[in-house]
């Protein structure tokens, strides 16, 4: 892990900690978490929302105006939406996501569900995800909710983490293994 990812990720943590008291404060923790659940859906589904978010040549005011108009039309909580305006103001819009699946963690952890983080090349399906999360049930023997992330150069399969526990069917990798296995390293 590099020193920027480890940055974020406490960056992410201390912003998803701040928000996970306000809501419980509220007693809209479980709202909060709807509302995040369907942004990151609406992130993962929209190449021009990831722009939105990750490019630092973008306006903050611009961002601000996109952000608050997008939570708006899709009718969040006034709470929500001064979170993310306060994300944005502060210019680190590009750690949304890891926001929301920090905030998401410490919602399972509240409801002694498992959170498994999965990564897949294109969007699962309803099926899919229905499939998945049964299959993971049964192994992880408790609930489980899912983080899913779409990386399309993993090709193929996916990547999911569970607890300590990583299962890396990705497409990607294998052929990183049979290429290792051709010139006799692996």
């Amino acid at each position: 892990m590099t020193s920027a990812t480890t940055a974020t990720g406490g960056l992410a943590e201390r912003y998803a900690t701040a928000l996970f008291e306000l809501a419980d404060d509220e007693r809209a923790a479980d709202k909060v978490a709807d509302e995040l659940h369907n942004l990151q859906a609406m992130i993962n589904g929209s190449a021009d929302l990831r722009r939105l978010i990750a490019s630092p040549v973008i306006d903050r005011d611009d961002q601000s105006r996109a952000m608050s108009a997008i939570l708006t039309k899709a009718e969040f909580s006034d709470l929500t939406i001064r979170f993310v305006g306060v994300v944005t103001a502060k210019r680190r819009l590009f750690a949304l996501p890891n926001m929301i699946r920090a905030y998401g963690a410490k919602i399972a952890q509240r409801r002694g569900e498992s959170t498994a983080e999965v990564v897949s090349a294109k969007a699962l399906t309803k099926a899919q995800t229905a499939a998945l999360m049964e299959a993971l049930q049964k192994a992880a023997g408790t609930d489980v909710a899912l983080n899913q992330r779409v990386d399309p150069d993993i090709l193929g399969g996916l990547g999911i983490k569970i607890g300590s526990k990583m299962i890396d069917s990705s497409l990607r990798t294998k052929l990183n293994r049979l290429s290792l296995a051709i010139k006799g390293i692996g």
